[in-house]
């Protein structure tokens, strides 16, 4: 019996396997995710700041837009759903932070910390997980 993780034990539905290149640059993608995650851990800035606004997120971002109709039908897709919505929820959540701390005229900061430290745990979690996946050769959802 084989290891759940094998590569070899997941066997796309559609029967369409990526190029070798697409699963390198999800790789990449998802590296660029983390570093701007990393870049928001070890300075002065959020986690979650780093990660939206950051330069590597954005072009990761636009990776996924530009190359979404190259993984359609593989077990890719799924992957770069994954990371596409993780990049516009996260957005979602600061946005709506953002304008409860100016609605109340910088007193929310008070509160709005703590979704906004939790939104960027979200975010390492789900980069992590995603990355852990695609190590594996693994569609996200199963």
């Amino acid at each position: 019996m084989q290891h759940p993780r094998a590569a070899e034990s997941y066997s796309p539905p559609s029967g369409l396997l990526p190029r070798e290149g697409l699963v390198t640059l999800t790789h990449v993608i998802y590296g660029l995710h983390a570093f701007s995650a990393v870049t928001g851990m070890i300075s002065p800035a959020m986690i979650l700041t780093a990660f939206l606004t950051g330069w590597p997120s954005i072009i990761a971002v636009i990776l996924n837009y530009v190359k979404r109709s190259d993984v359609r039908g593989t077990w890719l897709e799924s992957h770069f759903r994954w990371q596409i919505r993780t990049f516009w929820f996260g957005l979602l959540w600061v946005s709506i932070c953002v304008v409860f701390v100016i609605l109340t005229l910088g007193l929310g900061l008070l509160i709005a910390w703590l979704p906004i430290g939790l939104v960027g745990f979200w975010f390492i979690y789900r980069v992590l997980r995603g990355w852990l996946a695609l190590r594996d050769k693994r569609p996200m959802y199963q």
